[in-house]
């Protein structure tokens, strides 16, 4: 490649980088049109391009800037008012360049457009009288100056006559190629010095280098490869007694991880590197939309890797443009609803839990989950009778449907049912997840979950049916291991599919082996057994279920291998690795074994019958009680709402009021109930050190009641069998499933005569 190509290539990266800037500094600037700063980088940055296109003999992307470094100069130099025509004229000329450097880049040549149009529009904008509220002429600069480099030279700058370096030397770049003035030639100009020369020390382009993408994913790889050696050599030490030899693979094992982070550092690039379009986006969206949006952002610096960058920059796109044109009201919607005409669109960023949160919020309308049924059962994706059993919640998910949109009619903005669908599709390729929760009236919230990276991911190795697997760690939850009776009684047929009782929900189950075809049932050939059941418990789709394994072996660093085109139409894979032993472990893909083993089907069925029963369950009464002991098996509860406190006293404490026993308690004296005496129960030999004490609080009265033991607090739908002679304990009930004795406090107070203390003590003689 000649120096030219070079200084070419260079000029078309950094003038690239330069438009990327120039379109938020456009649209910063139509807010704060006063920011003089703002201005003058815009105007440094076209006076660039044009210097630099014209001495790369650009003609039409000289001329085309030169009208637009005109207009520039009068608005910094205050001769005219910004207005928001100027400012989408200025916008229309980066599109231009834009289309000009794309053109220089596929075939060396600025295009064949004129762009005769702009050009006239910023020439009359240009020359138009100045606007009678136009302040002063801002302070005109004497020599404007622009830099110059040579490769291993100190920075110079120099005035704006200066020519640049002739083309056998190094390459400048875009943003430092000196510009000459409009009435010379690159040719005629010279080198010189002036008054406004500084030499100046290294700058911050001269710490940075560019290094081909192509050449990071080599390396990437390479690493992978170091990777997996490290794996294989760290298990065979592990049946090595030779301590050097152990020492030095550990060495080797940290000095890999640190090169493994810093490669992938390599290629990590801020969320703010997509987001920078976005406020040109809405902008100019909104502008079509007859709209007022404000967009702000959140953790711009959240890093993510280069590849997973580039999957999620058009399904973003498409739901920023989905927010402005159908989430967004009309000002004067806005308003009549009582909102600020201006609508406020949130992008935020933020590490969770190893992988990338990204919320992309408005205050709009939110989606009408009405018209969404409506639409979906126009469009055949649902029928009336499944309409009508969906929560507005899985209406909302109908958005997702391929073929699915509310529009009216089709724009050049939306309306052909082509977009969500794809959205949800390329974020669920990358290992991600993509979640809508939307309030009529009050807004929309998009919730995507994405990994950092797809190359190197930590994941939980599993064994079944005689072959190993790897489960990505973003989709486990946790493990749960059953034993003995729980492996037998713990795991139920429901509907005709096996479920556990995990923490009072049900959880559906799949057997790896059975939908992987590795074995003809769940179960297995050998059956139901008392054996220990592993169950790794997963999340997909907003889904979560539990996966049976025979083992669960171990967690580990796998380097992804993509499957052959072969082999791409394997749902239930995501790649390969290689594990330490030189053996090839697939990846599962979680998702796609779910939808295989259809979980994220029938779970709909399952949780509509789980809210049935909720439901049915809240019609009933539930009561939080406390549940103690006394003696070895007596069980007693009371309700909660009774219960003061929990306290423990020192059996040294315990002190004679009369003939009840106290104890000093927060300034008065509490009177002691021992239920063991009251209800006749055997009281030990030897009394412990610790009381247990339940203090009941009733119309401003405490009293402690003395129990053996405080078993728990449970929420539970009782049925009290009672006693046809009601006394202290006034029934039964079956808590726990087990038979526990209901006791009524009162009663047991008025039955024992206890005497009551009223208010905190007094000091002697204040009752005189």
């Amino acid at each position: 490649m000649s120096d030219m190509d070079e200084i070419v290539k260079e000029f078309l990266v950094e003038s690239t980088e330069g438009l990327d800037q120039l379109d938020r500094n456009l649209v910063a600037l139509e807010q704060k049109p006063g920011d003089k700063e703002l201005l003058a980088g815009i105007f440094r940055c076209i006076h660039t391009i044009k210097g630099t296109s014209g001495f790369l003999a650009f003609s039409r992307l000289e001329s085309v800037t030169h009208v637009g470094e005109s207009l520039l100069s009068d608005l910094r130099d205050g001769k005219k008012v910004l207005t928001p025509e100027i400012i989408s004229a200025l916008l229309q000329l980066v599109d231009a360049v834009r289309s000009m450097l794309a053109a220089i880049e596929a075939t060396g040549q600025d295009g064949q457009e004129d762009f005769v149009p702009l050009v006239e529009l910023l020439t009359r904008l240009q020359k138009a009288a100045p606007a009678e509220e136009a302040g002063p002429p801002g302070k005109v600069e004497g020599a404007r100056k622009a830099k110059a480099r040579k490769r291993g030279a100190a920075a110079v700058v120099a005035t704006e006559s200066v020519a640049p370096a002739p083309p056998a030397s190094p390459a400048p770049s875009a943003a430092e190629v000196p510009a000459p003035a409009a009435s010379e030639s690159p040719a005629a100009s010279a080198p010189a010095a002036t008054e406004g020369t500084e030499v100046r020390g290294p700058t911050a382009g001269d710490s940075n280098i560019r290094v081909d993408v192509g050449l990071l994913d080599k390396l990437m790889n390479l690493v992978g490869e170091l990777v997996l050696a490290r794996n294989q050599i760290l298990q065979y030490t592990a049946t090595q007694d030779d301590s050097g030899f152990v020492a030095t693979s550990q060495r080797l094992n940290l000095i890999t991880t640190e090169l493994q982070e810093g490669v992938m550092k390599t290629r990590m690039q801020p969320i703010g590197n997509v987001w920078a379009k976005f406020p040109r986006v809405v902008r100019d969206l909104a502008l079509a939309c007859r709209k007022q949006v404000r967009i702000e952002m959140e953790g711009k610096e959240t890093e993510l890797d280069k590849t997973i960058i580039e999957a999620i920059k058009d399904p973003l796109t498409h739901i920023v443009r989905n927010s402005v044109d159908h989430g967004m009201e009309l000002p004067a919607e806005r308003v009549a609803r009582g909102k600020p005409a201006e609508g406020r669109l949130l992008l935020r960023a933020y590490h969770e839990g190893g992988q990338v949160n990204i919320e992309i919020s408005d205050d709009g309308a939110g989606v009408n989950a009405e018209r969404v049924k409506a639409k979906a059962i126009q469009k055949g994706l649902i029928t009336a009778e499944q309409a009508a059993r969906m929560a507005d919640r899985e209406l909302v998910n109908l958005i997702f449907a391929p073929g699915f949109s509310t529009a009216d009619q089709v724009s050049n903005i939306s309306g052909r049912g082509v977009g969500m669908d794809v959205v949800k599709t390329n974020i669920e390729k990358i290992g991600g997840t993509v979640d809508v929760n939307s309030v009529a009236g009050q807004g929309t919230t998009l919730k995507i979950k994405i990994p950092l990276t797809l190359a190197i991911i930590p994941a939980l190795v599993v064994s079944t049916a005689g072959d190993r697997f790897a489960i990505p760690q973003v989709s486990l939850l946790e493990l749960v291991r059953l034993e003995g009776d729980d492996a037998r009684k713990g795991i139920e047929m429901v509907y005709g599919a096996p479920v556990c009782r995990l923490r009072g929900r049900l959880l559906p189950l799949v057997s790896l082996a059975h939908v992987l075809r590795l074995q003809e049932d769940f179960w297995g050939p050998r059956g139901r057994t008392d054996e220990a059941a592993n169950i790794v418990v997963l999340q997909a789709d907003e889904h979560t279920f539990g996966l049976v394994v025979d083992e669960i072996n171990d967690t580990e660093e796998i380097v992804v291998k993509p499957l052959g085109k072969q082999l791409k139409g394997l749902n239930a894979f995501a790649g390969a690795t290689i594990m330490g032993d030189g053996r090839v472990a697939l990846i599962l893909d979680v998702l796609g074994l779910a939808q295989r083993a259809a979980v994220v089907s029938e779970a709909r069925g399952r949780a509509q019958a789980e809210r049935t029963t909720v439901r049915a369950e809240a019609a009933e009464e539930r009561q939080m009680m406390l549940l103690f002991r006394l003696g070895a098996d007596r069980r007693m509860a009371i309700p909660l709402s009774m219960v003061a406190r929990l306290e423990e006293f020192e059996r040294a404490s315990v002190e004679r009021a009369g003939q009840h026993q106290v104890v000093q308690y927060r300034g008065r004296l509490l009177p002691l109930l021992r239920l063991n005496q009251l209800l006749g129960e055997p009281v030990g030999a030897h009394e412990p050190e610790t009381l247990q004490v339940v203090v009941y609080a009733h119309d401003g009265q405490d009293v402690g009641l003395v129990v053996d033991n405080i078993v728990d607090i449970v929420e539970e739908c009782l049925t009290v069998h009672r006693r046809r002679r009601q006394g202290a304990v006034y029934g039964t009930a079956v808590i726990q499933e087990k038979v526990t004795d209901m006791l009524d406090v009162q009663a047991l107070i008025e039955s024992a005569d206890v005497l009551l203390f009223a208010g905190v003590a007094e000091p002697a003689g204040a009752g005189v």
